[in-house]
């Protein structure tokens, strides 16, 4: 795949970027000005629509400059067959207030080739042996 289809929904918005070539996501960029107070999350408009590929998922990732910062991004899948505004929800786990700026990177887009099989219930499934260790159970 060497392009992705995007809409600018607004004019000001800024259509995704990678800073580097060899960049995994695609920055996303706010299209306005807002403040995120420690504890409160926000819904943030990118002013973009995307045509993510069949058989491949979007999946909205933190930037490593904000997430030092304590902003954290939520619910990040955007599937193939949506057309609509991209947003980006960030929570801020800081405790500090947060200033983002129109045209501010906000989080990163990864397009991830992806299998959809179907759920089929079973009455046993095979062993392994880790078995149902979970949370903690490799020790650290």
């Amino acid at each position: 795949m060497e392009a992705i289809a995007v809409q600018k929904l607004v004019e000001n918005a800024t259509i995704p970027t990678r800073s580097h070539a060899d960049d995994a996501g695609l920055d996303l960029y706010a299209v306005e000005s807002f403040v995120i107070e420690p504890g409160q999350g926000k819904m943030v408009a990118t002013g973009v629509a995307m045509e993510i590929p069949q058989g491949h998922v979007g999946m909205i990732a933190d930037r490593s400059s904000l997430a030092k910062k304590g902003l954290k991004t939520a619910g990040g899948i955007v599937d193939s067959g949506y057309r609509g505004e991209v947003k980006v929800l960030i929570w801020n786990l800081s405790h500090q207030s947060y200033s983002v700026s129109a045209n501010d990177r906000i989080a990163q887009m990864l397009i991830i080739p992806i299998v959809t099989p179907q759920a089929k219930q079973v009455s046993d499934l095979s062993k392994t042996v880790r078995g149902v260790g979970g949370f903690g159970s490799t020790g650290n």
